[in-house]
């Protein structure tokens, strides 16, 4: 079976579409479509079926990807660092969340970039789970953290961690409802607050009303900005209330910046995944990575 073929597959397998494909592998797409019908003229079976948008691969199309994609990973990785050079100093691109991603997977990386032998480089991108598993998805990205578990065979997905979702305020709108007026009155006693947001659709805030208080906040937001860290500058500095990350308002809880407004039995969780294109785990720097973040999101939880 020609290589060239399987490599073009396994693009195919990946990528989701010949469009796609083809400009990974830099071949037109009628070339793309050639190779993979004679692909599939030599097995005697089909290996995708074609769609409006994309292909899916068949069973036996999937079966193939699982079994001839680490071996395909692993020659590439050969073919471009050489037999004499150090595959740990390979480049890893990232894509995730900006917050989660400064504030968590950069600082625990960068044990694998000093001077201690490990040599690994990095080249971080931010974005919407949508945008990361995208990117992922046509090998612009080689790792990934999404808040959305991937569907398909493309794409294999590997529970980071929970993070924990907190409502917080600056204290003198706590002053204000008084103390164990949320706890009592539920979510009306929110109504008149003002809301900060990273979103017109507030999805913080909605996801924390339909969880703990089982309806939709009635509120709309006073200040929405794209940024959660900018969301915590705002509610320190009196905005309004906002729904934020654990993590992330940590320390100014502890420094009475913001205090948490109620304290649910059971706060609303939102699981981050790494993901990776499926096979791809043989390459050592993104198994590296992948392996040293689950050993730091130990940590985190």
């Amino acid at each position: 079976m020609d290589l060239a073929l399987l490599r073009t597959f396994v693009t195919v397998h990946r990528a989701g579409s010949f469009t796609r494909a083809a400009a990974l592998l830099g071949l037109s797409q009628p070339a793309v479509t050639s190779q993979i019908r004679t692909l599939e003229r030599q097995l005697g079976r089909p290996l995708f079926l074609r769609q409006a948008r994309g292909v899916t691969p068949t069973t036996i199309g999937d079966e193939l990807a699982h079994r001839a994609a680490p071996h395909l990973d692993a020659l590439v990785e050969i073919a471009e660092s050489g037999l004499d050079d150090d595959s740990s100093s390979r480049t890893l691109y990232l894509a995730g969340p900006p917050e989660f991603t400064t504030e968590r997977v950069l600082p625990a990386l960068t044990g694998l970039t000093g001077d201690d032998g490990q040599g690994l480089t990095l080249r971080v991108s931010f974005g919407t789970a949508e945008e990361t598993l995208e990117g992922l998805s046509c090998g612009r990205h080689d790792l990934a953290i999404s808040t959305t578990r991937p569907r398909g065979a493309l794409l294999s997905a590997t529970p980071l961690c929970d993070e924990e979702h907190v409502l917080v305020a600056a204290p003198r709108w706590a002053e204000r409802i008084g103390a164990d007026t949320v706890r009592l009155k539920g979510a009306p006693a929110l109504d008149d607050l003002p809301v900060v947001e990273v979103h017109e659709s507030l999805p913080f805030v909605s996801r924390y009303w339909a969880s703990v208080f089982d309806c939709a906040p009635a509120a709309t937001g006073t200040v929405i900005v794209p940024d959660l860290r900018a969301v915590l500058s705002c509610a320190s500095a009196g905005a309004g209330l906002a729904v934020l990350p654990r993590y992330l308002c940590a320390r100014a809880l502890e420094q009475g910046a913001v205090v948490t407004l109620l304290d649910p039995v059971v706060p609303p969780l939102r699981t981050y995944f790494l993901v990776v294109r499926t096979g791809t785990l043989a390459l050592p720097h993104v198994a590296r990575a992948h392996e040293w973040l689950r050993h730091a999101a130990t940590a985190w939880c």
